[in-house]
């Protein structure tokens, strides 16, 4: 008997080292058995990591199939356009499309296809399509959300989104976004066991709601299949249960040209983003027949991921690999090797100047305490804003939409999103913590700073599309979010009059708390009451001797009535410390121009 009772002690309460059905295939198996024509599919993307591997692989199954298929994700970049240039996509939902290294912007493949009719783009923006999401996995009909009142998003997207009564707060309007269930999800982890059990590590950007949608499961790709027992290990990364997963494929490097971050498992085998892969790509889809070259090349040239991997070859991921750590950036000789204390200064690193002290002013004036910066120049502005108040012992924090929180920008490289920063975060977690509360919620004191492609005079901006044009540019990514939530915006860009509307034709982020607009010529503000710019200060201009001829050109470029202050300031040129400041974080000037 008691042989009994250890036998039973010894083999049930003991844990396994491999637990659970054997999921694991090849990424070919995985995508001939799961993935079929008129699917929605869902392309999980936490962080800034791309399931390229499995994408790439459904445009070699799919090619010239035109399998209709729709796609949704945070945001689409260059894998998504190449199935968008072979014509296996009918529709996106997503709310950003286009590239995002070396700086963000169009992608010509998009751009062809929507003018061309070829491809319908729903757009959201980066908070309130993962709400949706997330509402599909919870099993309710709908989330509720700030966002997106008053754009043009509300209007186009009626069908799923409805703006009615709080009926909580008298006179207060609130959003409902429906629930959206993809047909299958697919995303690139870390590791998994066989049964599907996933680790990945943050920041989580949209998280995995997604995946618990998908009514068919989820194609995992992951860097290594590990034992359970190495899941029970890191059990807090844990993000995806198995139960959820359709097929695990082990597919090393399988995100490139995106990467993966080691904040967690900080012994695993980890690679950056290859921003040179993603401008050599962007650069191809602006000729037709020069992307069809490339996409041979990289996609249907090669009979799998490993033949993909091995064309990239041993010295480009080895590079890849040791940009990761955490104190590559002293490492970079060219950058190190550059000029910076040139007094001479550019109109755009004067504006970026600028928007750093307004930006830096706003903040200890209405004791603001985070800044969530969007990408391009105007994360420069508030990083410049960021490092002169830290200098000063004021306690003020950045924030990044994919979840970065209290981030120190590191030297030489201006994206936002850049892996050197992930380590210097006080703490990284996902697009909803930080958009739906840090910059939302019931203690927000956060101030966001923008960047354009139109602006109006009451501040509303457009970075969508041009619908009379048919000309498409990106979409909203966090701007929308930002605009309805944070408690005030500083806009910076570059002043060019087809930009600066009496009325732009897509609203995607109401102007309402925009406040201040700095441009290469001016600032901009809204002044008391008035909903509407004045311009309170000019820059000078060795072209321009009095205040008249600036003030005169200004107006010139701006496409309404420009109102402008009794005494506008002509305000004080760069500091050398602060344009050394600025071009020590884009010394190669992908920001800042030649």
């Amino acid at each position: 008997m008691k042989q009994k009772v250890k036998e039973i002690f010894e083999n049930r309460f003991k844990t396994r080292e491999y637990e659970g059905t054997d999921k694991v295939c090849d990424l070919k198996e995985a995508i001939r058995k799961n993935i079929r024509p008129g699917m929605l599919i869902h392309t999980c993307q936490t962080g800034v990591r791309w399931c390229s591997a499995a994408i790439y692989e459904i445009a070699r199954q799919f090619w010239g199939k035109a399998p209709g298929f729709t796609v949704t994700g945070i945001s689409l970049n260059h894998p998504i356009s190449v199935l968008v240039h072979g014509g296996l996509i009918e529709k996106i939902i997503t709310s950003y499309c286009g590239d995002p290294y070396y700086t963000p912007g169009p992608n010509a493949a998009f751009q062809r296809a929507y003018k061309e009719r070829a491809i319908e783009i729903e757009v959201w923006s980066i908070l309130t399509l993962p709400l949706r999401l997330k509402a599909a996995a919870m099993g309710v009909a709908f989330m509720p959300t700030n966002s997106l009142i008053g754009s043009t998003m509300a209007e186009e997207n009626k069908k799923d989104f409805i703006v009615t009564d709080d009926p909580f707060k008298s006179g207060k309007k609130i959003g409902m976004a429906k629930a959206l269930y993809p047909d299958i999800s697919m995303t690139h982890g870390w590791a998994a066991d066989r049964y599907g059990n996933t680790l990945l590590l943050p920041p989580y950007a949209e998280n995995l709601y997604g995946c618990m949608a998908s009514e068919n499961g989820t194609i995992v790709t992951v860097e290594k299949v590990v034992s359970t027992d190495y899941i029970r290990k890191y059990s807090h990364l844990m993000k995806l249960p198995g139960d959820y997963v359709t097929a695990v494929c082990e597919v090393p490097f399988g995100s490139h040209p995106s990467g993966l971050s080691n904040r967690g498992i900080s012994d695993f085998p980890v690679y950056t983003e290859d921003y040179d892969f993603v401008n050599e790509a962007c650069k191809a889809a602006k000729d037709p027949e020069g992307f069809d070259e490339w996409i041979h090349k990289w996609v249907l040239g090669c009979n799998d991921h490993k033949d993909y991997v091995s064309k990239l070859g041993y010295d480009r991921i080895l590079a890849l690999k040791g940009r990761t750590h955490a104190d590559s950036w002293g490492y970079d000789t060219e950058a190190l090797s550059m000029e910076y204390d040139s007094p001479e200064y550019t109109p755009l690193e004067m504006a970026i100047v600028v928007s750093g002290r307004k930006t830096k002013e706003k903040i200890k004036k209405n004791d603001y305490r985070t800044i969530l910066a969007g990408a391009g120049i105007s994360n420069l502005s508030a990083w410049l804003a960021y490092f002169d108040l830290k200098e000063e012992g004021f306690d003020i924090e950045l924030m990044a939409e994919i979840g970065l929180y209290g981030y120190t920008p590191t030297p030489f490289d201006p994206a936002i999103f850049n892996h050197r920063n992930f380590p210097t975060c006080k703490a990284i977690a996902d697009t909803q913590d930080v958009m739906g509360i840090f910059m939302s919620g019931s203690r927000n004191r956060c101030i966001g700073t923008l960047g354009i492609a139109e602006i109006d005079k009451h501040g509303n901006i457009n970075t969508t599309k041009i619908p009379e044009r048919r000309l498409y540019i990106a979409g909203s990514g966090g701007a929308n979010d930002m605009a309805s939530s944070a408690r005030e915006i500083i806009v910076t860009a570059e002043h060019v009059k087809r930009r600066f509307l009496d009325r732009v034709s897509y609203i995607t982020s109401p102007g309402k708390k925009v406040t201040t607009l700095v441009s290469t010529l001016g600032v901009f503000e809204k002044v008391g009451d008035d909903q509407e710019f004045t311009l309170t200060g000019y820059f000078p201009n060795p072209g321009r001797t009095t205040m008249t001829d600036h003030i005169r050109h200004i107006k010139d470029n701006c496409s309404w009535d420009l109102k402008v202050s009794p005494n506008p300031e002509e305000i004080a040129q760069p500091k050398l410390e602060e344009l050394i400041m600025l071009r020590m974080f884009d010394p190669r000037k992908y920001y800042l121009g030649e």
